[in-house]
């Protein structure tokens, strides 16, 4: 097993590994038992970044809990990301759609250190942008925290190339904290954020950390044109049939050739070519078994070429 690769998450000094964990699973179709396994697999694997959301899990609040349990005497040997600003219908007090607020992120981050088991967050990710709050004061109160030592380092996630620029703007105005890393929906299916994400991201020295690197599951090479999902797959059943129908075979069909005249497989090029692109720090990816954890690293260990990365670019554009 090759070594992990690890790098800076965008200007900070966190150190975090090339392929992340996922935890939306944990909680939800991942009970505490499978969650360690999962976790136990990572580990051993050096993955060092496991990512959850006070909103993954049923109940809500599921996967920080079971991530919590799974971690418990290795604390200091991971960094642990986690979001709020979603929807928690009432878990974190009543909060009028206002979750960047003052009030909202001092209970949430109380409830999501409660749940972890944990007396500080390495990286605290505001999951969407909070129109009914001005960023300074999301800012401000982000800041505290890191202040207090509950939390190290601050991100956004969903945020558009403008928001990215306005927070670092307001950051470095008002003497906050800034955030450090960006996250995003990035796929080689679905490459909107390189108009103004990307760039945002590497003006202002924020990591990347690409969400649904997978597209769903469409780039592991399961699914094939005009056939029926397999039945352990994530697309499988009626209800996402009409998202099979309508995926962009073009572009998966061209993406499983390249991989193909490299003897690699799609995962390969899902993980360790987008990990490759400007900007991205880890690829975060779920699983829920140790099987695909495994899979997942070999993945990340693939280092395109420019070459290789230029014709990415072409026959997915």
């Amino acid at each position: 097993m090759a070594d992990m690769r690890y790098r800076r998450l965008g200007n900070s000094g966190l150190v975090v590994s090339v392929v992340g964990l996922g935890c939306n699973n944990f909680g939800r179709k991942v009970d505490d038992a499978g969650t360690k396994l999962v976790v136990d697999a990572a580990l051993d694997h050096g993955i060092n970044l496991f990512d959850t959301a006070d909103i993954y899990g049923e109940p809500q609040g599921g996967s920080e809990s079971a991530l919590g349990k799974a971690l418990r005497g290795r604390r200091d040997d991971v960094v642990i990301a986690t979001k709020f600003g979603m929807d928690m219908h009432g878990l974190n007090g009543v909060d009028h759609g206002a979750r960047g607020s003052r009030r909202y992120v001092t209970n949430a981050v109380e409830a999501s250190l409660r749940r972890l088991d944990t007396d500080y967050i390495d990286l605290y990710q505001l999951h969407r942008p909070d129109a009914a709050t001005p960023i300074d004061e999301t800012l401000a109160a982000l800041d505290d925290l890191v202040r207090a030592g509950k939390v190290r380092y601050l991100g956004n996630s969903n945020f558009a190339g403008w928001q990215i620029a306005d927070a670092a703007w307001t950051a470095t105005t008002s003497h906050r904290t800034p955030f450090v890393s960006a996250q995003n929906e990035y796929s080689w299916l679905q490459r909107d954020i390189e108009d103004d994400v990307v760039p945002a991201c590497e003006r202002f020295g924020l990591g990347l950390l690409p969400f649904f690197p997978l597209a769903s599951g469409l780039l592991t090479g399961k699914y094939k044109r005009g056939e029926a999902a397999p039945a352990d797959g994530r697309l499988a059943g009626e209800r996402y049939a009409s998202r099979l129908e309508g995926a962009n075979w073009d572009g998966i069909e061209a993406i499983d050739a390249f991989a193909k005249t490299r003897g690699l497989a799609m995962l390969d090029i899902a993980i360790g070519g987008l990990a490759a692109m400007p900007a991205v720090t880890s690829v975060i990816a779920g699983a829920t078994r140790p099987e695909q954890v495994s899979a997942n690293v070999a993945a990340g260990e693939w280092v395109p070429t420019d070459d290789d990365l230029a014709e990415l670019r072409d026959i997915t554009g």
